[in-house]
């Protein structure tokens, strides 16, 4: 079977096809280890105040047995996040990296050139992003415009406020 002109096996393996994750050995760890939570913590917990919520009766008008049911929910889904994570994370060779362009996990310094303000973050996969550590995700704007890019270049960034441009300053380890 064709689809516009697509055989079959083909589109089967387009659609199959997952989203590679990139994560350190570090942040890979840390998935599984919250995933272990989830699965032997959080969810035998919930499971015990369904139960304690269905033994108080009549389950229409049962307040406390909605809301375990839909944190099971919510949780379920989150397992299954974690899981699809963790099994299509690409652990980063961090003996690879090179400071010639910006690539994960390079610690890059850039100027916003309307403001003057310096950045200085490093190029993480989404599960290790955390602003406050100044990790910032690839798959953001500035991370997707700043990526493979090299020192002294300028470069455009698409942001919701419009576009930024931006010269990186410095990119190291």
């Amino acid at each position: 079977m064709e689809h516009r002109g697509v055989p079959s096996g083909i589109l089967l393996n387009f659609y199959v096809m997952a989203k590679v994750h990139y994560v350190t050995a570090e942040g890979l760890e840390k998935l599984r280890e919250e995933l272990n939570d989830m699965i032997s913590v959080q969810r035998p917990a919930i499971s015990r105040a369904i139960a304690e919520a269905r033994d108080k009766g009549d389950l229409s008008e049962n307040a406390e047995y909605d809301a375990a049911r839909e944190a099971q929910g919510l949780l379920e889904l989150k397992i299954s996040k974690m899981q699809d994570l963790i099994a299509n994370a690409k652990i980063i060779d961090e003996s690879q990296i090179n400071t010639e362009q910006v690539g994960m996990l390079n610690k890059v310094t850039a100027k916003n050139l309307k403001t003057g303000a310096k950045m200085v973050f490093t190029l993480v996969g989404e599960s290790e992003a955390n602003l406050a550590e100044g990790k910032l995700a690839v798959s953001t704007p500035i991370g997707k415009a700043l990526f493979g890019r090299k020192k002294g270049e300028i470069v455009d960034v698409n942001a919701p406020a419009g576009i930024i441009k931006f010269e990186i300053l410095d990119i190291s380890l």
